[in-house]
C-alpha cells in the first residue's frame, strides 16, 4: 500500500478511536510495569499500543527464532488472564468494522490487534518493507 493511504488509514483511524485503542494498551502496560513480575506482560502491551496507535503499514510476523519455553509459558498465562478477553474485543470490533463497505480496511486492523493480543510473546511487529528482525522475545 502507498505511503498517501497509509497515512489516511492511520488518520482515520485516530479519529474514529484508534487513540482510545492505544490510550487502554498504554493504561494496562504501565499498570503491569508496576509489579516486576508483569514488565514482560507490560512490553506486549506497550507493544500493541502502538500498533494500536498507528496500524496501517505495520505487519505482524511469528517469529519461531523467538519462540522459547518461557515464552510458550508467558503466552499460555497471557492467553488465560488476558488475551482471550482481548481476542475477543478485537474480534468483535472486527465484525462491527466489516458490516460496511468503508470499514472493511478497519476490519483487518482489528484483526491484526486480535491476533497479536491472542498470543503476543514471539511476534514481531515490523514496517511493510522492512526485513523481520528479533528483539526482546519477553
Amino acid at each position: 500500500m502507498c505511503l498517501c493511504l497509509n497515512l489516511l488509514g492511520n488518520v482515520l483511524w485516530m479519529v474514529l478511536g484508534g487513540w482510545v485503542v492505544f490510550l487502554y494498551y498504554v493504561l494496562g502496560g504501565a499498570i503491569l510495569c508496576l509489579t516486576i513480575i508483569g514488565i514482560p506482560f507490560g512490553y506486549q502491551c506497550f507493544k500493541m499500543a502502538l500498533v494500536g496507535l498507528w496500524p496501517f503499514g505495520k505487519t505482524v510476523h511469528w517469529n519461531p527464532e523467538l519462540s522459547t519455553c518461557l515464552t510458550t509459558v508467558f503466552n499460555l498465562v497471557w492467553l488465560v488472564l488476558f488475551g482471550w478477553e482481548l481476542f475477543l474485543l478485537h474480534l468483535i470490533l472486527m465484525l462491527v468494522f466489516a458490516v460496511t463497505i468503508i470499514g472493511i480496511p478497519f476490519a483487518v486492523q482489528q484483526w491484526k490487534l486480535a491476533k497479536v493480543s491472542l498470543w503476543p510473546f514471539g511476534t514481531s511487529i515490523v514496517e511493510d518493507g522492512e526485513s523481520v528482525r528479533a528483539f526482546c522475545p519477553v
